[in-house]
């Protein structure tokens, strides 16, 4: 994928402690962790969840303390079968203090079904590579912009919030490497048009850490990283590490799915979404606040697990099960 060779900020590293460990300097205080199991997860699943099962998966999140959960998608049920009920799912969720409730819009025809519910927020996609955008929603990149217009200007007259996905920005599974500087005026053009936030994804899980500090350089001296958040894909087992690059550079807000849900179509088999217990057990190690309940969402977790039917891909989760095979 996409090399680095320009200047890039040393690691914060000083040895403190009567064991002279290393310890990363200058993170955050507290991060956002933005739950996107129900949608990004389940979309991926063959089999249907029960609408009343979703509800009760979702209920067992906003439980254990996530701040945002987005808990559906109003694709077309034709091409995403898993989330054919969008509209009871999402009838089923007020505005609350605690939790924020979002869904994944694709176009008018899908916003018109979002404005119908009590949601108080949406979310849009598209790609930073050409290729992928022209296959994932049928149209190029420019006809997206254009496509959204009318979308960011309901949501602004209803009082509607609006997130943005850019997929691919650590590569293509078309097109291999995708230049930083593609995805910058990608998210540029987002936040002109409205959005409140522009998570950047790892969609086929292909990034490493220098990877990671080339893509948030740019971004940082371009555009700043107050309005990011990362979404990445564990498929190579480098979630986490990416994360971690994430933190040092500042970024706050990381999309997770609850025990890994979601697998990646372009690697059958492989994980895809990083596991939200794998990210808040990390963060609350290094002493970082999440505002989550570990134990609680380990409970939803579990069911997960169960309204699967299988393991799911999530390593903590699958150690606190072990830990408790007994109980």
């Amino acid at each position: 994928m996409t090399s680095y060779s320009g200047s890039r900020p040393s690691p914060r590293l000083t040895s403190v402690g009567p064991w002279g460990e290393s310890v990363l300097q200058n993170l955050p205080k507290s991060v956002r962790v933005y739950e996107v199991g129900p949608r990004d997860g389940l979309q991926n699943e063959e089999a249907f969840v029960p609408s009343e099962d979703k509800i009760e998966l979702i209920k067992s999140l906003s439980d254990a303390g996530l701040p945002y959960v987005e808990i559906t998608s109003f694709v077309h049920p034709r091409w995403i079968p898993a989330l054919a009920d969008a509209d009871r799912v999402a009838a089923a969720f007020e505005p609350s203090a605690a939790t924020t409730y979002t869904a994944l819009v694709p176009n008018e025809r899908g916003l018109d079904r979002a404005l119908k519910t009590p949601l108080r927020e949406v979310a849009v996609f598209m790609s930073a590579s050409e290729t992928h955008n022209a296959r994932n929603i049928n149209k190029s990149r420019q006809e997206t912009f254009t496509a959204f217009k009318p979308v960011f200007q309901r949501c602004h007259d209803a009082g509607v919030a609006v997130r943005a996905y850019v997929s691919t920005v650590w590569g293509c599974p078309y097109e291999g490497a995708v230049s930083p500087a593609e995805a910058v005026e990608v998210a540029e053009k987002l936040l002109e048009l409205g959005a409140y936030e522009i998570s950047l994804g790892d969609t086929i899980g292909v990034g490493n850490p220098a990877q990671t500090c080339a893509v948030l350089e740019t971004f940082r001296t371009r555009l700043g990283l107050s309005q990011i958040a990362m979404h990445m894909h564990d498929t190579r087992g480098l979630a986490l590490a990416n994360c971690l690059v994430g933190l040092e550079y500042g970024v706050t807000t990381f999309d997770t799915s609850i025990a890994g849900l979601g697998g990646c179509p372009y690697a059958p088999g492989a994980s895809g979404n990083l596991a939200t217990e794998d990210l808040v057990g990390m963060l609350h190690g290094m002493g970082i606040e999440t505002g989550i309940d570990f134990d609680k969402l380990v409970t939803a977790g579990r069911m997960a697990t169960q309204l699967l039917g299988r393991t799911l891909p999530g390593r903590t989760l699958q150690a606190c099960m072990a830990e408790h095979t007994d109980d």
